[in-house]
């Protein structure tokens, strides 16, 4: 590997620990206290969106897998995913008489 090439691995994994540290506190605080008040359920539904296709460019990517890309984003995805179900159940099924 070249020298450019390590600097764009540790570039890429350096992102991708950065991203999931800053997923994780909104998913485990979402999850723990089921509390959805303050959260857009846009945004989440977004991101999911966007955390999937970034995915699916991580695994596609010529001549080789980034899985610097893919693992951080099916991290993100799946915390986006989970915050997006508890804003729905808290919304529209929670409250129904």
């Amino acid at each position: 590997m070249t020298e450019q090439g390590l600097f764009y691995e540790i570039c890429g994994w350096i992102a991708s620990i950065g991203m999931v540290l800053g997923y994780l506190p909104q998913a485990i605080t979402t999850i723990r206290t089921r509390n959805t008040d303050g959260i857009a359920l846009p945004t989440f539904l977004m991101m999911a969106v966007g955390g999937m296709c970034f995915m699916l460019q991580g695994l596609l990517h010529k001549p080789e897998v980034l899985w610097s890309l893919f693992i951080t984003n099916t991290i993100t995805t799946s915390c986006s995913v989970i915050v997006f179900a508890i804003k729905i159940y808290n919304d529209y099924f929670k409250n129904k008489p």
